[in-house]
């Protein structure tokens, strides 16, 4: 069972191998389509854009997830913009696609591929009983994939000015343009933790690869605007089965 569907500004993809009721996957996408209403900063009735009044739950969670990642980056990751308003997008993300995956595995769904613009999280194996794949997209050329990883469980998140734009900026320098990488694929311990530093990552250009480096469990692919990559020490696990 798998469908693709245009949520939050994205194609999200839903792959369930395990026979299951179509209702599940109705379940997951009426998630996704939740956390646009609520968290979305384009929204004028969003709970973002109503801000301050009270908070939900799930909204204070978001936020204390933010604050977290701003100290753990020393502030490369902040979600208030240069004019002052909120935008958690940069890890709503990845919050969501980790609490769907957490849904499906609660309904008893093993083996299923989740794939929120590039943010991916896998469980089990694919329809033939094999790992799961992933590609690295060429950021020169869409479509060209430079790189196949099995994540095996584990979370991936790509950020980079290739697919929408610069939409991401240094918090520390905000008037500077972020030119020296165009590419950055974090593989974490799930897509939650990937994403949130992805995000981080590229803002600090070249020395993302190394920021990584330093967390444990974490592994990354830089790729910079003359086409080097640069990866991780351990990397090279991911490309093999």
């Amino acid at each position: 069972m798998k469908d693709t569907r245009l949520i939050m500004g994205l194609p999200i993809t839903v792959e369930i191998v395990d026979t299951v009721s179509p209702e599940i996957l109705e379940a997951v996408f009426s998630y996704f389509v939740s956390v646009d209403e609520r968290f979305s900063p384009y929204k004028p009735e969003s709970e973002v854009s109503r801000m301050p009044e009270a908070l939900s739950q799930d909204m204070k969670e978001v936020l204390e997830l933010a604050e977290k990642t701003k100290e753990e980056t020393n502030g490369y990751f902040d979600i208030r913009k240069p004019d002052g308003s909120i935008d958690p997008s940069g890890i709503v993300k990845g919050w969501a696609i980790k609490n769907a995956a957490d849904l499906l595995q609660e309904k008893g769904v093993q083996n299923f591929f989740i794939d929120a613009g590039g943010d991916i999280q896998t469980g089990g194996t694919n329809a033939e009983g094999k790992e799961w794949s992933v590609g690295i997209r060429n950021p020169f050329n869409k479509a060209e994939i430079i790189k196949v990883i099995y994540p095996r469980g584990r979370g991936v998140a790509t950020s980079g000015s290739y697919e929408r734009g610069d939409h991401i900026y240094n918090p520390l320098t905000p008037d500077k343009a972020l030119d020296e990488i165009v590419s950055i694929t974090v593989i974490g311990p799930d897509v939650l933790e990937a994403d949130r530093f992805a995000t981080a990552a590229f803002a600090m250009g070249q020395k993302g690869v190394e920021f990584i480096e330093s967390l444990a469990g974490f592994e990354a692919y830089s790729i910079d605007k003359n086409g080097i990559a640069t990866m991780t020490s351990n990397f090279g696990e991911l490309t093999h089965i």
